[in-house]
């Protein structure tokens, strides 16, 4: 699966890694019962609510995808913390070399791993990357117990603090 990066972009989610039916279908979020698109649509990142195969169209609307580990599990407790960590160096240089205005790491523990935090609030973080506002939002995974208005709330707290697209 492809980053969807470029440079100038308000907002980049960075997934886990790739569930084994977004490997399947070669494209992020790709699960029936995973709600980012619904989320990120409803949070006004989109007009309108994409589908996991127009993926790129997200480049329009100033946001892009990727993910800390490239290599496609069931769940994100199968990978180890060694990857987590080699995921955190590729993403630091990845937003280095492109440096939108937030990453939007989907999940704490993750974030945790990858970055050797304890205890990260949800949020906005302190820590920067150049000029990158660092987040972590709730994972859309269907696996995910949080509610569906819990989520919504904590992916319109970072799109308010966007410009419009």
């Amino acid at each position: 699966m492809e980053d969807i990066l470029r440079q100038g972009l308000r907002v980049v989610f960075c997934g886990i890694n790739p569930g084994l039916s977004s490997a399947h279908k070669g494209v992020h979020f790709a699960n029936p019962n995973n709600r980012f698109w619904k989320t990120i649509h409803l949070a006004g990142f989109t007009s309108s609510q994409l589908r996991p195969e127009e993926e790129q169209r997200l480049l329009e609307t100033g946001c892009g995808i990727t993910m800390l580990v490239a290599r496609p599990t069931t769940e994100a407790s199968e990978l180890s913390l060694a990857e987590y960590r080699q995921g955190g160096e590729r993403l630091m240089a990845k937003i280095e070399t492109y440096q939108p205005q937030a990453l939007a790491i989907l999940g704490k523990q993750a974030y945790c791993q990858a970055f050797q935090v304890r205890n990260a609030p949800w949020g906005r973080q302190e820590r920067r990357i150049g000029v990158t506002q660092l987040w972590v939002l709730p994972n859309p995974s269907g696996l995910n117990r949080m509610s569906g208005d819990a989520l919504l709330a904590a992916y319109r707290a970072l799109a308010d603090t966007l410009p419009p697209y």
